[in-house]
């Protein structure tokens, strides 16, 4: 059955968004408060916090006293933000929300009934209250992420590496599910380096770190682990699902084109692949993928490696 989609798009610099009081009740639910002692209160209650989850999950609850809502969910693409509340409804609202040509993503109300334009009208309203709060939480979270980024491959840095290790070694263990590491070397990147410049060094860096992303799921992640080492971490992956994946990243480096002043550079990787023993540390863990990846290379790259 096809969804029934109102969509609409949102700038918050339009007067309509600044309407108060506008349209009847609900006939479904009795209303609890009215629009105006709504936004004033939203108007505070949003300014108090700079977690999108927080603002969005506030801003749902308080607007069902207003207009009955199954779901609100939203996206904010540049950020890779995704969030939903509540249970899926037959009937949505969407809208793009933007602010001085800012984009700041995209809102969906959602429920088993049509929304009528009375309530259409109260939900644009409310969503006046949601500008500074939403837009603060996306500046923030941009910082946040930009700290914890490698600034040329956009790949996560080492202090991300650290936090993200810890969190889903803890996880593994907690659920008894396997994790695993590759280590992914660039071979003879040295040489790039040195025939054909630093620049071109850095736009290989930066090609092979889109190949690796290219071919992951989105629950993967990747860091970039020093000068031309990448670590990659695959949550729930046994040893023979991570080798294959290792092997699939080499063919994919080795396929990809890369130049250099015109000139074609053959290019291939080494990896080293390990995956987490009943009571390892990070410690242990990281150096086993590390002696994996120094196999690799010792006995004539362009192989994976799989640690003991």
């Amino acid at each position: 059955m096809k969804t029934p989609i109102q969509t609409n798009a949102i700038d918050f610099d339009s007067a309509k968004l600044q309407r108060l009081g506008l349209g009847q009740p609900s006939p479904l639910v009795a209303r609890s408060v009215s629009l105006s002692q709504l936004r004033q209160q939203l108007s505070q209650q949003l300014q108090t916090s700079l977690e999108p989850q927080r603002i969005l999950g506030l801003f749902f609850r308080e607007a069902q006293r207003l207009v009955p809502l199954d779901a609100l969910a939203y996206q904010h693409k540049p950020s890779d933000l995704r969030l939903e509340f509540g249970q899926r409804g037959h009937h949505l609202l969407s809208y793009n929300l933007s602010h001085e040509d800012e984009q700041l993503g995209e809102l969906v109300f959602r429920r088993n009934q049509r929304f009528s334009d009375a309530e259409q009208s109260d939900l644009e309203s409310l969503m006046s209250t949601l500008l500074f709060p939403l837009r603060n939480a996306l500046l923030y979270r941009a910082a946040t992420q930009s700290a914890l980024r490698d600034p040329l491959t956009g790949t996560g840095n080492r202090i991300a590496m650290d936090q993200v290790m810890e969190r889903e070694i803890d996880m593994a263990r907690r659920h008894m599910q396997p994790l695993s590491l590759l280590m992914l070397d660039i071979d003879h990147f040295k040489r790039i380096n040195d025939t054909y410049g630093h620049g071109a060094g850095d736009e290989v860096l930066k090609a092979v770190a889109e190949s690796i992303k290219d071919q992951l799921r989105n629950v993967d992640m990747v860091f970039r682990f020093g000068g031309e080492e990448f670590l990659i971490l695959l949550s729930n992956t046994s040893r023979e699902a991570a080798a294959t994946i290792g092997e699939r990243l080499r063919y994919a480096a080795q396929l990809q084109e890369y130049f250099a002043a015109g000139v074609r550079i053959e290019l291939t990787v080494s990896l080293g692949c390990a995956t987490l023993l009943p009571g390892e540390s990070i410690e242990s863990l990281l150096r086993r993928v590390d002696s994996a990846l120094y196999v690799a290379k010792r006995e004539g790259r362009n192989r994976l490696e799989m640690a003991g």
